[in-house]
């Protein structure tokens, strides 16, 4: 009886073990469930509150497309800085880029870059790190026809080189397509920003601890990424929110009341408009008149600021023109770019760089301008509330002459509409981050999203 008794005991203290086992094992089960349920949780929230990020953006941006003010060439950067942080109950977001090494807040201007679908090779020479043979592999990459440059490469240079792609032939479509094109390293394209995401991460400045390799300063490199882009694009919308005027089909009137220039004015300009190889930007060194009748004699056609024109001395500014009633003031000159365009608008084509936001870097390496001359110009647009809200206001910076401004002012313009949202949103719950990089081009209502990825 004592040993049944025994027996008993021992399978009911087994029972217990047993059933312990169970319920502890149950136990570290639900709490890894529960971890792992308020992880995914905390991802959500972090990924809603960079999405709040990325729709507040894109609101102020559209906001300033339909209520445009061509007084204040910042008025929609500013929105967008003191936009760039907000606090959701479940969450927060940072909106933030690097520019010219500085870290700035809210989204990235890709007007602020130079497109590289219509860069010359003679301004991409002036890139460090780029050589001729990189340079005229990328003009061949984008021009239409399969002859190859002096040192480019062509079709059947990757043919040979059992590439499983060809040259698009055509406009790139992304700054990482570039890396496609024979001879470009990324370590040249893309610097320290090794996932392109504007900011600098914590390993893009660990020294050589982890990849990428940088020098562990808080400054980001970011190669050609912080000179070119595929990303910025045209619009047919003047800085007055109005759409542009296009001359070649427009009436006198529209054009004098528009710009505020007289009848005869808006006569001559369309005149010029209507031969071959109009440009307006002409206008800053030519006077309207001989322009209208077919001459331009201080017109240039290399696009760089030269840094042999390191002052303004033996240029004069454009005085009056012969014909005084088609005569120009530069405040008009500055209006009349604004507000026009040769041609009608048919689809957008790479963008301008936008004179309030540009680099100083992209001034003297692209263009190959005097750095103080791109030292004032940077100095002179931050000293103003409005920043610069014509072209024609660049000749008021000393150095500054209309001879080193108009082959220039082709690549220029003073507003953007392309902008890279990088938004990292975090959870509230547990510090958990999440990243969204988006590219909106705000020409149109709505506005439309060209690029969205998430590292």
């Amino acid at each position: 009886m004592r040993t049944h008794r025994g027996s008993v005991l021992a399978i009911v203290i087994w029972s217990i073990a047993i059933c312990a086992a169970v319920a502890a094992t149950v136990q570290v089960l639900a709490t890894r469930q529960s971890v792992m349920g308020m992880e995914a949780l905390a991802r959500v929230q972090a990924r809603w509150a960079a999405r709040a990020g990325v729709e507040t953006m894109i609101a102020i941006m559209e906001y300033h497309t339909e209520n445009a003010d061509p007084t204040d060439a910042l008025a929609l950067i500013k929105d967008l800085e003191n936009n760039s942080a907000g606090e959701l109950e479940t969450g927060t977001y940072d909106i933030r880029h690097f520019l010219d090494g500085v870290e700035w807040a809210g989204p990235l201007d890709e007007h602020s870059k130079m497109n590289i679908n219509v860069v010359s090779k003679a301004n991409l020479i002036n890139m460090r790190d780029m050589t001729p043979d990189v340079a005229d592999a990328i003009a061949d990459w984008r021009d239409a026809d399969d002859e190859s440059g002096l040192l480019g490469a062509e079709a059947a240079f990757y043919r040979n080189r059992g590439t499983s792609y060809l040259p698009r032939n055509a406009n790139l479509r992304s700054f990482a397509e570039l890396e496609l094109i024979a001879g470009v390293w990324p370590e040249y394209a893309r610097g320290e920003d090794w996932n392109l995401n504007g900011r600098l991460d914590p390993n893009e400045m660990d020294g050589d601890l982890s990849w990428p390799e940088d020098d562990g300063d808080e400054r980001l490199d970011q190669g050609w990424s912080g000179m070119l882009t595929a990303a910025s694009r045209t619009s047919p919308l003047a800085p007055s929110g109005q759409p542009k005027i296009p001359l070649k089909v427009a009436a006198p009137e529209e054009v004098a009341e528009r710009c505020g220039i007289s009848s005869a004015q808006a006569s001559t300009l369309i005149t010029y408009s209507k031969q071959p190889n109009a440009r307006l930007e002409n206008l800053l060194v030519t006077p309207l008149a001989t322009l209208a009748q077919g001459q331009n004699r201080g017109a240039q056609q290399t696009p760089s600021a030269g840094r042999t024109g390191r002052s303004s001395g033996g240029q004069t500014r454009m005085g009056p023109a012969n014909a005084g009633d088609a005569a120009l003031s530069m405040e008009q000159v500055g209006v009349v770019l604004n507000e026009c365009m040769i041609d009608e608008f048919t689809r957008p084509a790479p963008g301008r760089i936008n004179i309030n936001t540009v680099s100083a870097e992209v001034l003297t390496e692209i263009f190959d301008m005097n750095p103080k001359l791109a030292a004032s110009i940077v100095s002179r647009r931050d000293a103003r509330p409005e920043g610069i809200t014509s072209l024609s206001q660049l000749l008021e910076i000393p150095g500054m002459t209309p001879q080193i401004l108009q082959p220039i002012a082709r690549y220029l313009d003073v507003q953007s509409w392309v902008f890279t949202i990088t938004s990292r949103g975090q959870a509230k719950s547990l510090g958990t981050e999440a990243e969204m990089i988006v590219t909106v081009n705000r020409s149109t209502l709505p506005a439309t999203i060209q690029e969205y990825r998430e590292p």
